[in-house]
């Protein structure tokens, strides 16, 4: 289970940081966004969660939103399974072991 978490955790945290440098990348590159490499590879690494999120939210919610909304999603869910992997290593008693460290 705890390998499990960890997984689950990196996961989020790919996809948080890529979230989080499209942001950057957003201010900093302006209108040439589009053509940054780093901006694509960005958008490209983080659309597995960007395309679920805009199936499930209301069409009033605008297309240039979407992200931010996956981020915030991302982040509490990256809560959630922090906060369940840190439960596990205390009732386990597994602080000593690897994973939860």
């Amino acid at each position: 289970m705890l390998l499990a978490l960890n997984a689950v955790q990196v996961i989020l945290y790919v996809a948080l940081l890529a979230l989080a440098g499209q942001g950057v990348l957003h201010v900093l590159a302006g209108a040439k966004r589009e053509q940054n490499v780093f901006y694509t590879l960005l958008r490209v690494i983080s659309k597995p969660f960007t395309v679920p999120v805009r199936k499930i939210t209301p069409r009033q919610v605008a297309d240039r939103h979407v992200p931010v909304v996956t981020f915030l999603l991302l982040l509490i869910l990256y809560a959630i399974v922090t906060f369940e992997r840190a439960d596990l290593c205390v009732t386990a008693q597994m602080i000593g072991q690897p994973g939860c460290r």
